[in-house]
């Protein structure tokens, strides 16, 4: 399987996916009566991100597999506080980008700097295997988590989507 089939995908489904979730939050919030920047700014713990953050930082996930192994050029976006239709707007921006994607753009040996990790270097395989996808789950993960800790009514189809099956053969 090519290192494109693999990410782009996974990673555009998966945003798809946080976007119903921020729906479902607002939809939420109004039925409870509450401003949904309550749930923007929680967070599980006081050292981590919270909610906006953890979804700013999936984006930025999946938008730097698409600049870095896909060659697209991608627009900066900025941090800090936003409103669940900004982040709808970034959500669906990164999915335009993954979409410009060509397999073929994933295709070569190259090699990844990364910045947070003092320069250092690592092949495109192992930036997407050990770094970008693993990173990008662990902020949607996050994401789903305050969610559920506040309350959303959300469940495991609700993080995995929709998911390709097969229907069982008919017995005769």
């Amino acid at each position: 399987m090519s290192l494109h089939a693999e990410s782009v995908p996974t990673l555009s489904r998966t945003l798809e996916n946080m976007s119903k979730w921020l729906d479902l939050a607002s939809k939420d919030a109004e039925e409870r009566g509450f401003d949904v920047s309550r749930l923007l700014e929680a967070r599980l713990a006081p050292d981590q991100f919270n909610l906006t953050r953890n979804i700013q930082s999936a984006c930025d996930t999946g938008k730097f597999v698409a600049t870095r192994m896909g060659g697209v050029e991608a627009a900066a976006h900025e941090d800090g506080p936003a409103t669940v239709e900004e982040l709808q707007a970034r959500i669906s921006d990164v999915r335009a980008l993954l979409a410009q994607v060509s397999p073929e753009s994933f295709e070569g040996n190259r090699e990844e700097t990364l910045t947070l990790m003092r320069g250092m270097t690592m092949s495109g395989q192992a930036y997407l295997r050990q770094f970008a996808m693993p990173n990008f789950f662990f902020h949607a993960a996050m994401s789903y988590a305050i969610l559920r800790h506040n309350g959303v009514k959300l469940g495991k189809r609700d993080f995995l989507g929709a998911i390709e099956v097969t229907p069982a053969p008919q017995k005769e």
